[in-house]
């Protein structure tokens, strides 16, 4: 068994203000995102999405908080902010989806790519390999929370954690850190280079990417201890490995209906 490192969540305190790891690994995310789609659009030459670069920025990091919080709501305690809409907003008081946030930025970069006349499919591919940055300094921002731990394990790499009880669980934080950040960040960005040059279909490293993530996080489900207020689903199954099915889905159906379109150039 490892011991739990005790991090203390909040880095700095400003006077009443307080500046915490989780909240650090957005930006740093966010950061992240915005040098390396930048750096594809100069390399690239991608002029029509050069000139929207910076509002599409916007819209895209609104779309993403807001449907990370709407997602935690509707997936993962309906009940409760049914009864409690004053708190559906508090994201301070925890609570946010990848799964909705993913889907906010799906419809947030639809909306957005139709109203300015950009091509929606190069886009969210040009912008999506750069998610799993973000995805991975997020787990680590959960795993200095202690927040979102495994389920009990008497594997050598075992930890208790505050809120855990007493029992030694699965660092499972790590392990979505490891491949749903670093390996699949990795994955993607090599890929990329297959994409244009060989021209793939617009929209393959989307599809990509959500067939991949589907698939290391229904693994990594099988470690991670269910949410309390759900458990689990047909008495097998997590939400989030539901949604990550939905995931795996959506990534093959856009495989399907794209290999027939025109390449990225």
């Amino acid at each position: 068994m490892l011991p739990y490192p005790q991090i203390d969540p909040v880095l700095l305190h400003l006077g009443p203000l307080q500046v915490r790891w989780y909240g650090l690994m957005y930006v740093l995310g966010f950061i992240a995102s915005y040098l390396l789609v930048r750096h594809q659009i100069r390399r690239y030459t991608l002029t029509v999405l050069a000139n929207h670069f910076e509002n599409l920025n916007l819209v895209l990091i609104v779309s993403l908080v807001l449907g990370a919080r709407l997602g935690y709501v509707l997936f993962y305690n309906p009940g409760y902010y049914l009864e409690n809409p004053q708190d559906i907003l508090a994201t301070w008081q925890g609570g946010m989806s990848f799964h909705g946030a993913l889907a906010g930025m799906l419809v947030g970069g639809l909306l957005f790519c139709r109203v300015r006349g950009l091509p929606f499919w190069q886009t969210a591919d040009v912008y999506t390999i750069t998610i799993p940055i973000g995805l991975g300094l997020g787990r680590i921002g959960n795993f200095i929370n202690g927040e979102l731990y495994g389920r009990m394990s008497d594997v050598p790499w075992a930890m208790v954690f505050p809120d855990g009880g007493p029992s030694p669980r699965h660092p499972s934080q790590l392990y979505e850190a490891f491949l749903e950040g670093l390996v699949l960040f990795s994955l993607l960005w090599l890929l990329k280079n297959q994409y244009w040059q060989r021209r793939w279909p617009t929209g393959s490293l989307l599809a990509l990417f959500l067939l991949l993530y589907g698939l290391f996080r229904t693994f990594v489900e099988l470690f991670r201890q269910p949410d309390a207020q759900l458990g689990f689903l047909f008495n097998f199954l997590t939400m989030g490995q539901l949604l990550s099915s939905l995931m795996i889905a959506s990534g093959l159906l856009i495989l399907l209906f794209r290999r027939k379109s025109a390449g990225p150039a």
